[in-house]
């Protein structure tokens, strides 16, 4: 299928787990794929995997909690591929801790990268988007925005995430841009199996201990994330604008 065909899409934090599956997927749907990550020798293998899908990639260092990064890396893209039809905000870090002990470095680190940098970037590519009235920004939500212990800042800046997502679809609806968001629950990512190891257990026995809890009884896989995404920025969804998407393997209340 090539319903992004000739299209060029961004995607943020895109070297591994979810914004690589997503990078990928698109491409198979045929956009021009610019790839963003910290380094651009992160972005490499993604890279790869686009172009085997027979469309154009980019490998682009950008450090998006950096306005002059983002503005320089969008301009980069736009010179390179010649518009910027599609943004996926998948930047992110975690630093967990209860809130008495999180640091206020931390506090801002998660903010900093999650929630500014994806009004960064979808700040600079509403420059492209309006003067072609068309766009399509999907931003990176979770389903711990409905709070989850020792994740203060990270359940604050996927909930800023919702927010921002309704108020840029108010703002940019009349540019025939969509703004949605997608909430995944648990799913099996690097970073996933790194939280695990901070708590002294095993990406297995995270699996066992919390998938229980889901009603599909399994955890997420990157791809159940990247098949939304792809739907939410192909013009089968020209319709849908303003909304998250809880992908949790069932009901978002029933899972965390």
């Amino acid at each position: 299928m090539a319903r992004l065909s000739g299209r060029t899409a961004i995607v943020t934090g895109a070297a591994r787990g979810i914004g690589a599956a997503e990078a990928v997927r698109l491409a198979k749907d045929g956009a021009n794929v610019a790839v963003f990550d910290l380094s651009e020798e992160a972005c490499r293998e993604t890279v790869e995997a686009v172009e085997a899908t027979g469309v154009q990639a980019l490998a682009v260092a950008c450090d998006v909690s950096d306005a002059e990064q983002v503005r320089a890396a969008f301009a980069k893209v736009a010179e390179e591929f010649g518009t910027v039809d599609i943004l996926i905000n998948n930047a992110g870090v975690i630093r967990d801790n209860l809130s008495f002990k999180l640091s206020e470095a931390d506090w801002d680190t998660v903010l900093n990268v999650h929630l500014k940098g994806s009004f960064l970037c979808a700040q600079a590519a509403q420059k492209y988007m309006v003067e072609q009235e068309y766009g399509k920004i999907v931003n990176t939500s979770s389903i711990v925005a409905l709070g989850n212990k020792g994740q203060a800042n990270y359940s604050s800046a996927k909930a800023g995430l919702q927010a921002l997502t309704r108020t840029l679809a108010l703002e940019l609806g009349r540019f025939n841009i969509n703004v949605n968001a997608v909430a995944p629950g648990w799913i099996e990512t690097e970073m996933t199996k790194e939280a695990a190891e901070r708590v002294g257990m095993t990406m297995e026995d995270m699996k066992e201990r919390f998938a229980s809890n889901i009603p599909l009884r399994r955890f997420g896989r990157v791809e159940d994330i990247a098949n939304v995404v792809a739907f939410l920025v192909s013009d089968e969804a020209s319709y849908i604008s303003g909304e998250t998407i809880y992908i949790a393997g069932g009901p978002s209340s029933s899972v965390i």
